[in-house]
């Protein structure tokens, strides 16, 4: 392992504002109403939404103003370190200058608690009780269960039956915060019954395990649901990222050229490129943006574009986005963070324009480039983050082979410590 050089901020150049990239895309199909199929409306999402995130998912202002008790959370691991990876560059033999954002420094080891304080503080004001989720790999539902602690609420978390199962350590990190776990489909929801009976041995899936989590935020009068990707609203909250990458930047007196970030829902993605696409609308830079999916999910790359439920029950609104249908079951891959069928309309509508673009990788490829990555940085990432990391080792050998000296960027999402279980059985 080489020595890495870190570009740090103090807690109080922390950004105060969240980037909201609504006000610099001119057009963006509407969501529908899914009893109605007419466009839907704010309170449409007040049975299931509290009102301050609603407000923020039609928003159209540019800054949205980051509450004091939220900051003041944040601060206990945000900024988090921009980092040179110098023994990547050595390893490769690459020209290519390497850098990569890292979440992993959260209490709950992901990018996901950035929106999980926000979502649960606005929840806690307007006087909820209880929170209901789903979660794929359970980074999320370890979020929402630490941020729901703190804040005096209840989390109810339907964890995708898979990652139950392949991530029991996950589980007992959301138990030990105070949540609630319940793998997904369960019997405990009418939806839950509905596709046990229909798909009896099925993995489950986000959309399934969405599906629970809405049915019972609806039926509770004190109960309100929140998610950790997909909607405008928790991309927005997750652009802390790259806002303090840019400050980074400037104190590394260098620029990234191609900004890549594991695709899941998009939030991730979003979080680290968003903020710098403003500087591309306003015609100061142009940047190389790149989803890496799963293979055994590709969404971006062979999915279509329409409106979709963000749920396998149709219960969610109509989003209008890329995707492989609600009722897709991915593979039981070990990235269950991407194993979403849709993409969410933010990123969606970008990739419609060429704004961005998509690579899928294989999960043949993901431990390797995970091993390679951990002897070199000394960080075990998480296999979501390994997609990201495998897409920037694609872009640092092409600089090898080409002599460009391009600049990259990746978000280190997650590590992968309790994902241990996945890298003992991949080649070494």
């Amino acid at each position: 392992m080489k020595t890495t050089k870190k570009f740090v901020l103090t807690d109080d150049q922390l950004p105060e504002y969240w980037y909201n990239v609504l006000a610099d895309i001119p057009h963006l199909d509407p969501m529908l109403n899914p009893k109605t199929g007419e466009v839907l409306k704010p309170e449409d999402m007040e049975p299931l939404f509290a009102r301050h995130l609603i407000e923020q998912e039609f928003s159209r202002q540019r800054w949205i103003e980051i509450p004091e008790e939220v900051r003041t959370l944040l601060k206990i691991y945000r900024p988090s370190p921009l980092v040179r990876a110098s023994g990547l560059e050595k390893a490769l033999d690459t020209p290519a200058r390497i850098y990569f954002k890292n979440e992993s420094v959260s209490p709950v080891g992901s990018h996901k608690l950035n929106s999980a304080l926000p979502q649960v503080y606005y929840n806690k004001i307007e006087g909820v009780k209880c929170l209901t989720t789903e979660t794929g790999a359970g980074q999320w539902g370890s979020a929402l269960s630490i941020a729901a602690k703190h804040f005096g609420l209840d989390a109810e978390v339907f964890m995708v039956r898979l990652s139950a199962t392949q991530k029991p350590y996950r589980r007992m990190v959301m138990e030990t915060y105070g949540g609630k776990v319940t793998p997904s489909p369960s019997d405990t929801t009418a939806a839950g019954r509905e596709l046990l009976a229909k798909y009896p041995d099925t993995p489950g899936s986000l959309g399934m395990a969405i599906a629970e989590a809405c049915e019972a935020a609806l039926t509770r009068p004190d109960t309100k649901y929140v998610l950790g990707s997909v909607l405008n609203f928790v991309t927005l909250h997750q652009t802390i990222i790259g806002l303090e990458a840019e400050k980074q930047f400037e104190i590394a007196g260098d620029h990234p050229d191609i900004i890549i970030g594991a695709f899941g829902g998009g939030s991730n993605f979003g979080g680290i490129s968003l903020p710098f696409y403003r500087h591309q609308v306003e015609g100061k830079r142009h940047y190389d943006f790149i989803a890496a999916e799963s293979t055994n999910c590709p969404k971006l790359t062979q999915g279509e574009f329409r409106y979709d439920f963000g749920d396998s029950s149709g219960m969610t609104p109509l989003i209008p986005m890329y995707t492989l249908g609600h009722d897709f079951q991915p593979a039981p891959i070990h990235a269950g963070g991407l194993r979403f069928h849709g993409a969410g309309a933010i990123m969606s509508e970008l990739f419609k324009e060429g704004v961005i673009r998509a690579v899928d990788i294989d999960p043949k490829e993901i431990f390797e480039t995970g091993i390679m990555f951990s002897r070199c940085e000394g960080i075990i990432p998480a296999p979501e983050s390994c997609h990201a990391i495998a897409a920037a080792v694609h872009e640092a050998v092409k600089c090898r082979e080409t002599g460009e000296e391009k600049v990259i960027l990746f978000n280190l999402s997650g590590h992968g410590l309790l994902d241990l279980k996945a890298y003992e059985s991949s080649p070494k």
